[in-house]
């Protein structure tokens, strides 16, 4: 059973966190294939890939310019959609 965001929550958090605009990293877990799913989102960056040891997962990490606390929370809801992500 998934735990349920508190958008309010975190964009307190984010906002504590130090000034906007901020290099923001993102990270997922994704069945293997799914991972250009996680790449449509961030257009414009480069994506480190990692495969889990049987090969089933791909590892993402994006560092990414963010304006707003919004913007960040906006991703993760965008990637909550995509079959068998994890967000870390």
């Amino acid at each position: 059973m998934q735990k349920e965001f508190n958008k309010d929550s975190f964009r307190e958090k984010l906002q504590a966190s130090g000034p906007f605009p901020m290099l923001y990293m993102f990270k997922f877990i994704v069945p293997n294939g799914k991972e250009n799913q996680i790449a449509a989102l961030f257009p414009k960056n480069e994506i480190e890939l990692k495969a889990s040891s049987g090969g089933k997962y791909i590892s993402t990490t994006i560092q990414s310019m963010m304006d707003t606390p919004d913007q960040i929370i906006e991703i993760y809801e965008k990637a909550a959609v995509i079959e068998g992500v994890i967000s870390l």
